[in-house]
């Protein structure tokens, strides 16, 4: 590690000998977005579309009104429901199970249960490893209807849920008679949903390390291809076996993978996050605007923001400034989709022309600017690794990593954090 900085209100000194920071404040962000009286193939909507905030402001409610919408503008659609909370049967008025249940025309739901999603990788693995004979039977005499469920699998179970759905990590589009047009994901919690999105971010990291100990140590290259390929059959990644593929080649394939998947999620025309609110209590609109700021922190664009509201109230052109600037419509208490206004079906129904960044950065005057909303100085941490070429933005439960132009790349000079923005000064 080469330094740290804290942040603080002024240009007090950060670290050693800090220079003069450019009061300069900008503003990049420009959205726009165009629709039409329906979904059409010019103006489809996000192919996976979440909603974050705080518990019980109406996330699920969302994901419902949101899963009906599309469904009745002819889109084949999927709620994937990550939770016991019964909320949503409640609210689609049919039960849910483990596969797609059909709720209405176009409208299809699944509940994730974790336990049983274990059993098809299990079983995988169990084929793998006859084969390879890597456990020498012990595998075979696992039983998985007896495993519990351990911390961190209820992570990975959406993963291999949403791959089933949309195809995901597929090469070729309609290769499963299960695509949807639109899968609605409502997660077990808003955390759980954004450390999913950062996931592929934070996979890059963890993988270059492990490839390093499998490449570079001798424990690791007597065991990795054989625990590799393991894996690889396990996961069944595009639908293929390792039969074939040196190790150097899975890697690589698992490389691109990664990379695939994050270039997937931080485009707001395959990904829509949307953020929800309560507009009658403050701490719903304070944690909306803190899972806005964490959502960036992930590696996400935001597309809107919503708020539930009884009926037309001062709270709505407040609440628009407060989350400027992201488009924002109110949907009143009343769970239907004839209830969503006009600007909250546009909102949904196209996918936004993103003409803004969260990151900025000016080589002239060595000044990279972070948009960083719902955040206080005191909980934002800078660090810079590597010999100047990245950044670690440390804010929440969310850690960025910033990488550097070259004409950029140098030594942290100070920080300040005014207006929502992280200004940092490089030398």
């Amino acid at each position: 590690m080469d330094c740290t900085v804290l942040l603080s209100s002024s240009l007090n000194p950060l670290i050693r000998n800090p220079r003069r920071i450019s009061r300069k404040i900008y503003r990049p962000f420009v959205i726009m977005a165009t629709s039409g009286d329906s979904i059409s193939a010019e103006n489809k909507a996000p192919k996976l579309v979440t909603f974050i905030g705080k518990g019980g402001s109406g996330k699920t409610t969302a994901s419902v009104l949101a899963s009906r919408y599309y469904a009745s503008e002819g889109l084949r659609t999927c709620l994937v429901v990550h939770s016991q909370d019964p909320t949503a049967e409640n609210l689609m008025g049919c039960r849910l199970q483990s596969t797609p249940t059909e709720c209405g025309t176009n409208l299809f739901a699944i509940k994730l249960e974790t336990s049983k999603m274990l059993l098809e990788p299990l079983d995988r693995l169990k084929k793998v490893d006859a084969r390879l004979n890597l456990t020498q039977g012990i595998l075979e005499k696992i039983v998985g209807e007896e495993l519990g469920v351990l911390p961190g699998m209820d992570s990975f179970a959406p993963v291999l849920a949403l791959q089933n759905l949309i195809n995901l990590f597929s090469e070729q589009k309609g290769s499963s008679e299960k695509e949807y047009d639109v899968v609605v994901f409502d997660g077990m919690s808003s955390e759980e949903t954004l450390r999913l999105i950062g996931a592929t971010e934070r996979a890059r990291s963890y993988l270059k390390y492990v490839k390093d100990l499998a490449e570079k140590t001798d424990i690791g290259r007597l065991t990795s291809p054989s625990i590799i390929k393991l894996v690889y059959d396990s996961v069944r990644m595009h639908g293929r076996t390792s039969e074939g593929k040196t190790s150097s080649e899975i890697w690589t394939e698992i490389e691109g993978l990664i990379e695939k998947t994050s270039l997937w999620l931080t485009n707001p025309r395959n990904f829509g996050c949307y953020i929800v609110m309560d507009l009658t209590r403050p701490s719903s609109i304070s944690a909306a605007l803190r899972y806005w700021g964490c959502a960036i922190q992930a590696g996400t664009h935001v597309s809107a923001a919503f708020g539930f509201l009884p009926q037309v109230s001062p709270f709505e052109k407040e609440a628009s400034e407060k989350f400027s600037p992201l488009p924002f419509s109110i949907i009143p208490l009343d769970s239907s989709v004839d209830s969503f206004t006009s600007s909250a079906k546009d909102l949904l129904k196209c996918r936004p022309n993103c003409k803004y960044s969260y990151v900025t950065f000016d080589p002239k005057e060595k000044v990279v600017t972070l948009f960083m909303p719902g955040f206080d100085k005191s909980e934002i941490k800078l660090f810079q690794y590597r010999g100047g070429l990245e950044l670690l933005v440390e804010a929440g439960d969310q850690r960025r990593i910033i990488k550097l132009p070259g004409s950029m790349q140098g030594k942290v000079a100070g920080a300040k954090f005014a207006d929502r923005d992280l200004i940092i000064k490089l030398r």
